[in-house]
């Protein structure tokens, strides 16, 4: 890990309110019990990762207040939204732009995988989501994060993978 390579990301999650230590080769994280909204730009390197886009959005539709998030890297990148929205988010897209106004909890529900990051980012959402969420489409998933299940359910979590 090459902690330079990370610092945008970290300074949003620090924006957030998290806490991070780091060392050469490990990171420790401490998140408060509630986010704060914060604002992103997708930039190229060194800037804003638009591959954390969906991440972070997916985040901060329970962060405390309201969001912007301007994608400037990719268009149709908010593929994710609708399906975080049937969660109960409120997150309304103009164009490159995305306003996240943060709920106090998403609804757990039936959504589908339009892609690899929007789909880590329904993982994200179900996870903190109130009751069950099935993640349809799983494939994009798999295809970019090698036993995401295994390593979260070590974690805590409650996955079960139906292929």
């Amino acid at each position: 890990m090459v902690v330079e390579h990370l610092v945008p990301v970290i300074e949003k999650l620090e924006e957030c309110g998290c806490k991070i230590d780091y060392e050469k080769d490990r990171l420790t994280l401490q998140a408060p019990k509630k986010l704060k909204a914060t604002d992103i730009k997708t930039m190229p390197y060194p800037g804003f990762p638009t591959d954390m886009q969906a991440i972070f959005g997916s985040m901060l539709t329970t962060s405390k207040g309201t969001s912007v998030v301007i994608e400037n890297i990719f268009e149709n990148r908010y593929k994710y939204a609708s399906e975080l929205q049937r969660m109960g988010a409120k997150f309304v897209i103009d164009g490159r732009t995305a306003v996240i106004k943060g709920v106090r909890r998403l609804i757990g529900a039936n959504v589908m995988a339009k892609d690899l990051r929007g789909g880590a980012a329904l993982v994200i959402a179900g996870l903190n989501a109130k009751g069950k969420t099935k993640i349809e489409n799983i494939e994009y998933i798999l295809r970019g994060y090698e036993n995401l299940d295994d390593k979260l359910n070590t974690l805590g979590a409650k996955i079960t993978k139906e292929v």
